[in-house]
């Protein structure tokens, strides 16, 4: 728990951390993108957790009385852009949480200094009145950023993707016979295969359904969800990914070969996509 008036360096909540120094958000270890007014918000809210912090003062903090500018739009904005960040939402906060035209709260798990303390550098900061956007430019060597489309964009492609997955198999548990119909042209084994088709295509049904109506509600966690389950994806996606060789004998060598190619790319699109609307290196904004 911080101590009243502490300066750490670093400051854990969650699956959350927060570099004051570097002036750094990271989830489970990896670098989020997040702007200088929103980081210095929540900063701010880690202060006093639990407690309110007002509209006025995080206005002194951000905005000194010589700066022009649409105070609460601004604010709304940074606001906004912190709950992106924390993959968190106004009407079911578990970060941060409005006082309706009284300010802010901090709600999450308590937060833990990670580190001795150290007297706060004076000029670390960007001058108040800065847009803050030098320090959402900064990139981590590394991995370059991935884009941040609309989160309704990737909620879209993602959903068509689990709905693809979700007929296929239904089509397949529907036509069992017809499987291993198709599947004595290519091996002896036909009854295995069909064996095999009704496992994933069991198993692969409650998956999709969860990761669909996941991203159908928008529900804030879906990142997190998709990085743990995504062993048990790859393992199904795999696994499906050499069904069209089952329809070899009609469509050829090639065209199954291309087909499958696709269905394996297909889990690594899902993961890009769930990091892009989800996941750490999401840009709030």
């Amino acid at each position: 728990m911080l101590q009243p008036g502490a300066h750490p360096r670093s400051i854990r909540f969650g699956v959350y951390e927060v570099d004051v120094r570097s002036r750094e958000l990271r989830k489970q270890g990896i670098k989020l993108r997040i702007q200088e007014q929103p980081f210095q918000v929540l900063c701010m809210l880690l202060e006093k957790p639990g407690e309110l912090v007002t509209r006025e003062e995080l206005r002194q903090k951000l905005w000194p009385s010589d700066t022009f500018v649409d105070f609460d739009h601004s604010l709304n904005t940074a606001i906004n852009k912190l709950r992106e960040a924390l993959s968190d939402s106004a009407a079911n906060p578990r970060y941060i949480e409005t006082l309706a035209r009284r300010g802010y709260r901090f709600v999450g798990p308590p937060p833990a200094a990670m580190d001795p303390e150290f007297p706060p550098a004076q000029d670390d900061a960007q001058p108040p009145g800065g847009s803050g956007d030098a320090g959402a430019e900064s990139e981590e060597p590394g991995e370059p950023p991935l884009p941040a489309p609309p989160r309704i964009v990737v909620r879209t492609l993602f959903g068509l993707s689990q709905a693809l997955y979700l007929g296929l198999y239904i089509l397949a548990l529907a036509e069992l016979e017809q499987v291993y119909r198709l599947a004595t042209y290519i091996t002896a084994y036909a009854r295995a295969v069909e064996t095999a088709v009704l496992i994933v295509a069991g198993a692969g049904v409650p998956v999709r359904l969860y990761l669909l109506t996941a991203v159908a509600f928008d529900y804030g966690a879906s990142g997190l969800k998709f990085h743990r389950i995504f062993p048990l994806v790859l393992a199904l996606d795999f696994a499906w990914a050499l069904t069209p060789y089952l329809l070899m004998h009609k469509m050829g060598t090639g065209l199954a070969t291309a087909a499958c190619a696709a269905l394996l790319y297909l889990p690594f699109s899902e993961r890009t996509l769930i990091r892009m609307g989800y996941g750490a290196t999401r840009q709030a904004g």
